[in-house]
């Protein structure tokens, strides 16, 4: 007498969801790998037509004659070559000189802003990790200038500059007694230490922020074994906070860097269309070499230059800061 093989209730459900048997299988994995590529369809979008178009139209108008003569309908303006670079990289000449002044400014104003910034911060991160009353107050309150929007407290700033009614001489002069006469922030050798204050003031709390956030993948049990060994406060943090903050501050520092390098709003909002010398940005100076002289061929060169060192910092920054990651791992 033969048998016939039953086949399970299940066995014949999972058939009747999944017809066509092994191919339902492969058309899911499919749409897994397709969905990331969709989702990130919309933001490719974005970048191609908010950054990288405008930066290929860029590069292209470096290489024109492009002058107040041609603003109507700059495809006509006459090729150039490398005549732009030729004026921008000029050291002898008066562009060249000015260019390479704002660039030394701009190296100073960065390495002063950033350093103040991480360096706040992260105290900032590392007391507030400590339970106390009105911590989350303070954490709040320090956030405030990364919230506010930037031409409001700039703006707020350059009141506070001013030289007869301002805040910042108020209390410097007429309160601490310092200095002879009130100083003049805006204007000469006192707007570069202007701008800086500014610029640390509205950016250490991303610092302290990101800091902060890295600070919680750090376990207490480390903290507690090293107190337990004899290790003060200050050896812990060079021992265990840093260490283990490596990887957030090389992000961190090259975020900072990037932002502040190129940082145009903030000078442009505290000074206006012409910053003083002191405080010549290469951003605003850029800026100025464009729609002052209206050059746009040798400004668009700059640029170019600009974004050149600055994707060979980064490309050298990124490759130091990997074999050190691999260094210390081994």
């Amino acid at each position: 007498m033969t048998q016939t093989a039953v086949t399970p209730p299940s066995e014949r459900a999972v058939r009747k969801a999944t017809p066509g048997g092994a191919r339902a299988p492969r058309r899911s994995g499919r749409r897994r790998i397709a969905l990331p590529y969709l989702l990130l369809l919309p933001a490719l979008l974005l970048e191609l037509l908010v950054h990288l178009v405008p930066m290929l139209m860029g590069i292209t108008m470096s290489f024109k004659e492009l002058t107040q003569f041609y603003i109507r309908n700059w495809s006509e303006a006459p090729w150039s070559a490398l005549d732009n670079y030729t004026v921008a990289i000029d050291f002898d000449a008066p562009v060249g000189q000015a260019l390479l002044k704002s660039f030394f400014t701009t190296c100073l104003f960065t390495v002063l802003s950033v350093g103040l910034c991480w360096f706040l911060g992260t105290a900032a991160a590392i007391f507030l990790q400590e339970n106390f009353r009105g911590r989350g107050f303070l954490r709040t309150l320090f956030l405030v200038p990364y919230a506010l929007p930037v031409y409001a407290a700039v703006i707020t700033w350059a009141f506070m500059f001013q030289r007869d009614n301002g805040l910042v001489n108020h209390v410097l002069h007429d309160q601490l007694g310092i200095g002879d006469s009130p100083a003049f922030w805006l204007i000469g050798d006192n707007s570069f230490w202007a701008l800086l204050v500014v610029s640390v003031w509205k950016g250490w709390p991303f610092a302290f922020l990101t800091v902060m956030a890295g600070l919680q993948n750090i376990p207490r049990d480390m903290y507690e074994a090293a107190a337990l060994d004899g290790a003060g406060v200050w050896k812990q943090i060079r021992h265990i906070t840093l260490p283990s903050l490596r990887s957030v501050n090389q992000v961190l520092v090259l975020v900072l860097f990037l932002w502040t390098f190129n940082d145009f709003n903030t000078p442009f909002v505290l000074f206006g269309k012409a910053a003083p010398e002191a405080a010549d940005l290469i951003s605003l100076h850029i800026y100025q070499s464009s729609f002052q002289t209206w050059n746009f061929g040798t400004g668009s060169a700059m640029s170019v230059l600009l974004l050149l060192f600055l994707l060979v910092v980064t490309g050298v920054y990124l490759l130091l800061t990997t074999r050190g990651r691999k260094t210390s791992d081994v």
